[in-house]
């Protein structure tokens, strides 16, 4: 029998003429596409996927964590971001994590939950459901419970993160069995006060006499009302800051997104609140090389990619923050003659022993910096890794793109007992030297990881994808882009190319380990590869044959001339794409 229908991926490309779904987890895509066959958009059912994402991942994302969004509107073509972050809370003791000389876990490092606030902004402005619809599908799963998958059972038997679960009663109720050990695969995960708090938002939400005035009751419920209350209570409690006035003044930013152009392609990412600026300096980087004539997945590919981003990743050290408290040379950063500056930097033949010197941005930003910085170069130290994030994108039938990455998960921080959530860890993105552009300061957002991200080429495709995975994240999405734009891979095979990571930077979680030259590398890349790196200078340690560490990209490429939608997921773990 001819083999010719057999792909050449672990998976095939999902391929629709409908709509795409592709998320990090198989029950909300399908509660994705529950919501599209109702006749939602793709912002309702993003928004719907993404609280499901919220109970079946509670590992890695949360309702009272983080959720940066970017979304396409078909009929004006604006992109458009979400910041979906929190601030430190106004009362935050800056003298605390002096004394103390880290980040925490558990409710000192605290800010303020924008996750569900993200949701809200997004299916208020740009959607066409109620909450309670979206949130139906969510409420099912918390109520009735979802089996325990493997990746959730890994996360959370982590040495660590047993401890802290069996360390808040909140936590080992729902996530340790009478033993007191994580739930086994398989074992049924049922989160009754989340289903509560979800029901209690569309309670709020089916008072309203319009749509519009549904989703500001439940607004005002969470930020300002009884769960407000709840939620300040037990922070004050717990030795955290967060107070009424902290939640009541908080919104979601939306704004125009960043964006470069590359082969013909525009990129969209968030501001320099988060990483997102690294995709699109790397890819301005890159631009300057014919990495089409790179053999994909050989040493030399591999190399420049490296080096670009350890070129990025020094440029966010030294100048991302948030900037409403940071001055940040964007216009700067990624532009086309600064990029010229960073490539001229990198040798094609060795690579940089650690991370290289930032570059003068404010020469290219047309303003002076307005200040000198404080900033220094960092020293080599080591540090744990942490649990990261999920993805999920939709695109509808009218072509509205929607691109998430939610996160925070309920293994370092205490759930708030009767509302089965979190209060936003992400804290712990930030630092205590106040020298630093991402310190701690309140009022101030952490510097993010997650980073959602979109591509369109007007005429032929629009295209939203992103992937979990803390400081990999930037990495995972270049190099899917390059082997889709730059070879020609369709989406899925694109995903499954083999990844490799530097670590060559002051990682984004305190204690912010920089491991100056090291690079890891997945085993299917190859030996000799691996080789090739070594002896142009990378310190190399081998990651397994496939591994989630590495990301876990999620893609829709929507063509805008009816030839269909294509979705790809990650085989590193449970996404799944879906479509119709």
């Amino acid at each position: 029998m001819s083999d010719k229908w057999v792909p050449r991926t672990s998976r095939p490309v999902i391929m629709g003429s409908r709509y795409m779904v592709s998320t990090g987890h198989y029950l909300a895509s399908l509660a994705a596409t529950r919501i599209l066959d109702a006749g939602g958009n793709a912002v309702d059912a993003g928004v719907a996927a993404g609280l499901c994402l919220n109970v079946v991942q509670p590992d890695l994302t949360n309702i009272g964590g983080v959720a940066p969004i970017c979304l396409y509107q078909a009929d004006t073509g604006r992109v458009a971001t979400i910041s979906g972050l929190g601030h430190w809370p106004a009362g935050t003791d800056l003298d605390y994590f002096t004394r103390t000389g880290h980040i925490p876990v558990g409710l000192p490092r605290s800010v303020v939950p924008a996750a569900m606030g993200a949701w809200l902004t997004a299916l208020e402005r740009f959607g066409t459901m109620s909450l309670r619809a979206v949130a139906a599908p969510a409420v099912e799963l918390a109520a009735e419970g979802f089996p325990v998958h493997a990746v959730m059972h890994d996360t959370m038997s982590e040495p660590k993160a047993v401890a802290n679960l069996r360390r808040w009663p909140g936590n080992a109720s729902v996530f340790l069995d009478a033993h007191g050990d994580p739930l086994p695969v398989g074992a049924r995960c049922v989160q009754t006060d989340l289903a509560a708090t979800l029901t209690r938002l569309g309670d709020a939400d089916a008072t309203g006499t319009t749509r519009e005035a549904g989703i500001a009751a439940a607004r005002d419920r969470f930020y300002r009302g009884d769960i407000a209350a709840e939620l300040v209570r037990f922070s004050r409690e717990g030795g955290g800051w967060l107070s009424e006035q902290d939640l009541a003044g908080f919104e979601p930013e939306v704004e125009d997104a960043l964006s470069v152009d590359y082969r013909g392609a525009r990129v969209y990412g968030c501001g320099p609140w988060c990483q997102g600026p690294v995709v699109l300096q790397t890819l301005g980087i890159l631009a300057g090389y014919d990495l089409a004539a790179l053999p994909l997945g050989g040493t030399d590919y591999y190399h420049v990619i490296l080096e670009a981003l350890k070129a990025a990743f020094a440029d966010r050290d030294r100048y991302y923050g948030d900037p409403r408290f940071v001055p940040v040379p964007v216009e700067g950063l990624l532009s086309p003659e600064y990029a010229a500056t960073r490539r001229a930097g990198i040798d094609l033949g060795a690579a940089s022993p650690g991370m290289p010197a930032p570059g003068d941005a404010w020469a290219f930003n047309g303003t002076p910096e307005p200040e000198p910085s404080q900033w220094r170069f960092p020293t080599p130290a080591g540090g744990p890794s942490q649990p990261d994030t999920s993805y999920l994108c939709v695109v509808d039938s009218a072509g509205n793109a929607f691109s998430a990455t939610p996160s925070d998960g309920v293994t370092g921080t205490p759930i708030v007992p009767g509302l089965g959530f979190i209060i936003s860890s992400r804290g712990v993105q930030s630092w205590i030297d106040q020298r630093h552009p991402a310190s701690i300061r309140p009022g101030k957002r952490p510097r993010l990881t997650p980073n959602p991200g979109l591509v369109v080429k007007p005429g032929e495709f629009v295209m939203p994808y992103g992937t979990p995975g803390a400081d990999v994240q930037p990495q995972a999405m270049v190099q899917f882009l390059v082997a889709h734009l730059d070879h020609g891979l369709d989406p899925q095979a694109a995903v499954e190319v083999p990844r490799a990571a530097t670590y060559s930077y002051p990682g984004t979680h305190d204690p912010h380990p920089y491991h100056a030259g090291l690079v890891r590398l997945e085993g299917r890349a190859g030996r000799e590869v691996a080789a090739g790196l070594v002896a142009k200078g990378h310190r190399v340690e081998s990651w397994p044959e496939l591994t989630g560490v590495a990301g876990s990209v999620g893609a829709i490429r929507a063509e805008v001339d009816g030839r269909g939608y294509f979705g790809a997921a990650d085989p590193r773990r449970v996404a799944y794409a879906l479509g119709w």
